[in-house]
């Protein structure tokens, strides 16, 4: 008898317990740090909160209350607990699928602005606390770099494709995604300026567009943006 797929449902049956796991750790976590703040929340509450013991909670978060936090980030950034790399998602491969440049980044937006509406909260909590703890804050920067080098993505495809305009680099390109993907921006947007989710949307679709692909006829971006109506003008967002 082959022992082989009882091993394989044994393996994925454990795996499924671990990410089940992983996300009742984060989901706990993450409503305390929001309650409390990020310095008030302790591990032994968070192993409370979560049904579990304090050295499952060390064993799922390696790092200790960094890698809590990060635990947090990482499943708040994804949605879930699972180990799928954003780039085998749905929603990436939606707008790798997507022949039209525009509209590419008409998705692109759309996913980065729910994104921000998950992970803002979030961001910020960890954001105030980090200048206290060194770790928290090697924690923010990771995640920076990893935005970076993600931001590279989205860009080599668009050079692959051909779309991009004459004299811009994957590279820079890259550079102009994470700066305007940045939650920063989105904050000041919607904080400041009072911008609406869906006019920020609409805007980092715009202004992707005119800063990465190549005008076509002269307007780049009035395709891309068909799905919204109202859209606020093209003006960059006032930093302060």
């Amino acid at each position: 008898m082959d022992e082989r797929p009882k091993r394989r449902y044994v393996s994925d049956v454990r795996r499924e317990n671990a990410e089940a796991t992983r996300l009742r750790i984060a989901e706990a976590a993450r409503g305390l740090m929001l309650e409390r703040g990020y310095a008030a929340t302790t591990m032994a509450d968070v192993a409370k909160a979560s049904g579990v013991v304090v050295q499952t909670l060390y064993t799922s978060c390696p790092g200790g209350k960094p890698g809590l936090a990060k635990l947090v980030w990482d499943v708040t950034l994804a949605g879930d607990a699972q180990a799928v790399p954003q780039s085998a998602r749905p929603h990436v491969q939606a707008i790798l699928a997507e022949p039209d440049p525009g509209r590419k980044l008409a998705v692109f937006a759309e996913m980065a602005l729910t994104i921000y509406e998950r992970v803002g909260p979030v961001h910020r909590v960890l954001r105030a606390a980090a200048a206290a703890d060194a770790g928290l804050a090697g924690v923010l920067a990771d995640t920076e770099r990893q935005r970076l080098v993600g931001s590279r993505g989205p860009a080599e495809h668009l050079a692959a494709v051909g779309a991009l305009r004459a004299g811009l680099t994957a590279e820079r390109a890259a550079d102009h995604i994470y700066t305007l993907t940045s939650i920063e921006v989105f904050e000041r947007l919607t904080e400041v300026c009072g911008w609406s989710v869906r006019e920020c949307r609409d805007w980092l679709a715009r202004t992707l567009s005119q800063t990465l692909l190549e005008p076509a006829g002269g307007h780049p971006v009035d395709a891309c943006l068909s799905l919204a109506e109202g859209s606020p003008d093209s003006r960059p967002p006032s930093m302060p």
